[in-house]
């Protein structure tokens, strides 16, 4: 590892288009999931200006099935309408009462249809055939010591910051933000520590008037008060360089100023680059599409690993093929920090059984991910976030005995 570096990474608001997108499908995920534990979702949305429309596939007891309710093309009497219901409740939730893009007067478009029977019979389980893996692809899990939430210091305080000011316009306290916005934090590390932030980009959606005069001036203040109250005291200086709205006027913003679509911010929802990504998104689908649910086991599994003290840094990779219950393969680096062989760490998260083989079925049972649980995951990250009852089990770092008793 170089002594001295630069970094970089960015994070968007729950008011950017795309993650408006993100939070409309996961909302809808998190519908079907309340109804049947067992529903199959991959539901996409897409936003623009005073418009609506979600496409894909799902399978949801009592909800859609195309035989019990050929009348109405599959959907149970009102069901069409809840989900727009649930829509309309996301969008407002986040802020958008704008000419142009307002939750309650935008155009709704409902694209969804059943799942394709030829892709749930890989998935679904059958005789002796154990539940298949939703899609082929390869996930990564990370975690690094840089912060106490074992994120990088980057990315995570490229979150807060948004995450500070989103509360401040809700709560009111912040009356001259909108809802979209953008930051990115540049750090220096010295031997792999942040030591200090040489840039601060903040780019957010005003009212009227704060790109002009003194209500400019306030605006860059109150960033630069959050930015001090969100990174610690120590890495911040004079050299510190901001840049607050740089193009400046940001009136027209979130779906209105660019369309946005589901699954379009995958590294701000992982790790901010600082770790390598399999492609595919989190949001829209149930926790059988293993690019979801395999992922937060891959991130699960390298928290743990370094919350045990087991290495400083940890990568892991996993693959699954369509309609295959086992990963095809499991991969652990710790980047030269490990205690033990990298080896010996994928031997021993082999040994543990309360993982289920890491099959999806297993990531699934052990997580409890078959609840609705995943709209707030679609803002301000997947990973480094609390674990709070039902919310967040792959951020528990309950997995250290089982580890080290597995080395023993």
């Amino acid at each position: 590892m170089r002594s001295s570096y630069l970094f970089t990474s960015e994070s968007v608001s729950e008011g950017h288009p795309d993650k408006v997108a993100d939070q409309i499908s996961d909302a809808v995920v998190d519908l079907f999931l309340g109804k049947d534990p067992e529903a199959r979702v991959a539901c996409e949305t897409m936003v623009t200006t005073q418009r609506i429309v979600l496409s894909g596939e799902i399978r949801c007891r009592g909800v859609y099935d195309e035989k019990q309710f050929p009348d109405t093309h599959g959907w149970a009497p009102g069901a069409r309408d809840e989900i727009e219901q649930v829509v309309r409740h996301t969008i407002k939730r986040i802020g958008y009462e704008q000419a142009g893009f307002h939750w309650q007067s935008a155009s709704f478009e409902n694209h969804l249809h059943g799942q394709s029977a030829h892709i749930a019979q890989g998935v679904d389980a059958t005789g002796n055939k154990d539940e298949g893996a939703g899609d082929q692809g390869i996930m990564f899990g990370f975690a690094v010591d840089e912060t106490p939430e074992l994120m990088p210091a980057t990315l995570f305080y490229s979150h807060k910051i948004l995450e500070r000011m989103a509360a401040d316009r809700h709560s009111g306290a912040a009356p001259f933000l909108q809802p979209d916005a953008k930051s990115q934090v540049t750090l220096r590390f010295d031997h792999g520590k942040p030591a200090a932030a040489t840039a601060i980009v903040v780019s957010t959606q005003h009212s009227k008037g704060y790109d002009e005069g003194d209500q400019e001036a306030e605006l860059h203040a109150y960033v630069k008060r959050v930015v001090a109250d969100v990174l610690p005291a120590e890495l911040l200086s004079d050299d510190t360089v901001y840049h607050i709205n740089p193009t400046g006027s940001f009136e027209i913003g979130g779906p209105d100023g660019d369309a946005g679509l589901t699954g379009r911010k995958i590294i701000v929802d992982t790790y901010g680059g600082a770790a390598p990504h399999g492609g595919g998104a989190f949001s829209g689908k149930d926790p059988t599409k293993v690019d979801r649910s395999a992922a937060y086991a891959a991130r699960y599994l390298a928290k743990n690993i370094v919350a045990a003290g087991l290495a400083r840094r940890c990568t892991i990779q996993l693959a699954y093929a369509i309609g295959v219950s086992e990963p095809l393969s499991l991969y652990v680096d710790t980047h030269g920090t490990g205690t033990v062989e990298d080896s010996a760490l994928e031997t021993a998260i082999g040994r543990i059984d309360k993982l289920g083989g890491l099959t999806p079925r297993g990531i699934r049972t052990h997580l409890q991910l078959n609840k609705p649980i995943y709209e707030p995951t679609a803002a301000y990250g997947h990973f480094g976030r609390k674990a709070e009852g039902d919310l967040f089990p792959w951020e528990k770092v309950d997995l250290v005995d089982d580890l080290k008793a597995a080395l023993a």
